[in-house]
């Protein structure tokens, strides 16, 4: 069984959890997600089976995007409903539309990040997180991150009990964005601790909430032997990959991991690109970075 399952993430599960139990319903244990949503989190998980677990980096560095709400007024530990609160500040008013349309809009564009410290991302070989839960603070990484969109969907709704105010939000971002985190940085330019009150992913590269199946869904097709209609191909990750078909000659080289004279078809090849046989990827190569005018294999997917 290879190939990509378009998953759609319930909330009250890790993305592990969804491994584990697709190991068990698929009955193979090379089963592997593409970047992981956090519990609170629901939505597309594209999950690679088989042989397509080769391909988990692509869709992993593949532009996501989601659906959420923000509120301002409030701050906590994790950026997200589940943490404590650590900040108040009454709105005492309402904002309008237009201000917060403004905010929004600023954020488009490329800009330095600083993850949350309840993240995976690592800092001398431990977790964030791992340090958060222990009360300590240590330096994070900043990290350059794209805002593709990032607009308001809803009317602005004023708590006047708390003194806050929420509003739901469309946005489309490249890898390694924390959306809780570009919550909290909304909310700092309007003048107020903001936190991500809800998220859900609907795109992660090519595949979308109507591609998805539910974990239930999944098992009722394998019970049924129907699983393999909802597999898409290891070649649907690579949709904007040039390519380029061998012939034989070729192939007997490129399958042995063989560095290759940048002349021909490949002559004027300077990013990453898929090589063909047989209408299957069968590798990608890239340009040599020590040998001008050689292109060598970047990542082989079939032997």
């Amino acid at each position: 069984m290879d190939g990509i399952l378009p998953l759609w993430k319930e909330r009250g599960m890790t993305s592990h959890d969804c491994v584990f139990k697709l190991r068990k319903i698929l009955k193979t244990k090379k089963v592997g997600h593409t970047g992981t949503l956090d519990p609170e989190v629901d939505g597309v998980l594209p999950i690679c089976i088989g042989k397509a677990t080769k391909v988990v980096e692509f869709l992993t560095d593949t532009d996501k995007a989601y659906e959420g709400e923000i509120t301002i007024g409030v701050a906590t530990t994790t950026e997200d409903s589940q943490g404590e609160t650590i900040a108040k500040a009454a709105v005492d008013q309402a904002l309008s539309s237009d201000t917060i349309d403004a905010a929004m809009k600023a954020m488009i564009g490329e800009s330095i990040q600083v993850p949350p410290m309840y993240s995976a991302v690592k800092v001398n070989g431990k977790r964030l997180y791992e340090y958060a839960r222990k009360g300590l603070s240590v330096e994070r990484p900043q990290r350059t991150i794209q805002v593709m969109r990032f607009e308001r969907i809803s009317e602005p709704v004023y708590h006047a009990g708390d003194q806050t105010m929420s509003w739901r939000f469309r946005v489309t971002c490249g890898k390694g964005t924390y959306v809780r985190t570009l919550a909290v940085d909304l909310g700092a330019a309007l003048g107020y601790p903001a936190y991500m009150s809800s998220l859900t992913r609907t795109m992660s590269g090519s595949f979308t909430k109507e591609d998805c199946l539910t974990l239930q869904q999944v098992a009722e097709a394998m019970a049924n032997g129907e699983i393999d209609g909802h597999l898409k191909p290891i070649e649907s990750v690579f949709a904007t990959y040039q390519q380029i078909a061998l012939d034989d000659e070729l192939w007997d080289k490129v399958k042995n991991g063989a560095v290759l004279p940048k002349e021909g078809p490949f002559k004027e090849m300077d990013a990453p690109f898929l090589f063909t046989y047989q209408h299957r990827v069968v590798a990608m190569y890239e340009p040599h970075p020590t040998k001008p005018g050689s292109i060598k294999p970047k990542k082989m997917f079939l032997s």
